[in-house]
This record gives structure tokens, sequence and C-alpha cells, in this order.
């Protein structure tokens, strides 16, 4: 597979990398110096550079079933009126009827999650606390943010302790229920 040649402003960055690099490491001067000629350098001190490790293969993607996302939809449009609140545009109101309006939504949402889920923090540490991560935590549950560099164990502060779903409790539904219909159109007589 052939590279697209770096692009200007990344060509300017090696170049300064590079040019430090030489300045501070005379083996990395010698290497860069026999690249230019084309010479071979042999040095027997400097072990050659371990084989890459291939990338493990990504995992195939599945496709989620929209059920359960348009089923809580509705709950949340029940509740909390939640998809009329997102559609209307806000701009025009005053901050305080759009901070009225966001309680009611709060409180709506809320209760469907307590009503339809148990969650649980991925972390028990308080946000702020230091905690070291092992080799082989859980990718999954835990992202690394900030400056990481090189491989765990990682030190650093919870910033976010994150939220797990333990237990769904979405109610039954019959075989006639149309999902895609989170809010009916109401008509007054």
């Amino acid at each position: 597979m052939k590279q697209d040649p770096p692009s200007l402003l990344s060509r300017i960055s090696l170049a300064f990398g590079t040019f430090f690099a030489i300045i501070a490491d005379a083996r990395f001067a010698g290497r860069v110096q026999a690249l230019r000629t084309g010479a071979q350098r042999s040095e027997p001190s400097t072990p050659a550079p371990a084989p890459a490790t291939p990338r493990p293969a990504a995992p195939p993607l599945r496709e989620a079933a929209p059920d359960g996302a348009l089923q809580l939809l509705g709950l949340l449009q029940r509740e909390a009126r939640f998809i009329d609140f997102i559609q209307e545009d806000v701009a025009a109101y005053a901050d305080a009827d759009v901070g009225a309006a966001a309680r009611v939504v709060h409180e709506g949402c809320r209760k469907v999650l307590r009503d339809n889920f148990a969650i649980s923090p991925v972390r028990d540490e308080a946000e702020g606390s230091r905690i070291t991560l092992p080799e082989g935590f859980d990718a999954a549950a835990i992202r690394v943010t900030g400056n990481v560099v090189g491989q765990p164990p990682f030190t650093g502060s919870l910033a976010h302790r994150g939220w797990r779903v333990v237990e769904t409790r979405l109610p039954k539904l019959s075989d006639s229920h149309e999902l895609r219909i989170v809010a009916p159109a109401e008509v007054e007589l």
C-alpha cells in the first residue's frame, strides 16, 4: 500500500523534530546522514528494531435493533415532552422560560431513567481522585484522555465516574403497538 506524501505542515513539523533529534542524538544523526548519502550503516551496538506487531482486526459491526431505542424515545416524550423541547427553537424565549421548561424536561427524563433502568457508576471513586489503571484495564469502560504515552499502568485523575446500565426494565409491548409513533398527533374536539 502506497502512502501519500506528507503535507507541507507535516513536513515542517518533521523537519523541526528531526533537526532537534540530530542535535541531541549522535547515533540518530549518523543514521540520517547514511540515509541522505544512500550508504548502509552498520551499528552493532544498536539492536535492529522489532518488527511492528500487526493490529488486531476490528470486530465486525452489528446493527442495533431500533425497537428499544424507539420505545425509550416514546417514554421520554410521554413523561418529559423531550422531543417537543428539543424540536422547539428556544432562541426566541427568555432564559428564564427556557430554564423553567428544562426543569420539567429534566424531571420527566429522570423519572424515565429511574423507572426503566438500574444505573450505577463505572468507577466508585470520587471525581478528582487519583487512580491507577493497571495493564489490561477495560478500555470499553474507561476512556483515557490527555497526554497518553506508553503502556499501562496509567496514573491520573478521575474526570468522570462513567455510567453503566445494570438492569433494563422497559415495559412489555403488544404486537399491535407501533413503536415508530413516539407521540401520536393530538386532535382536540
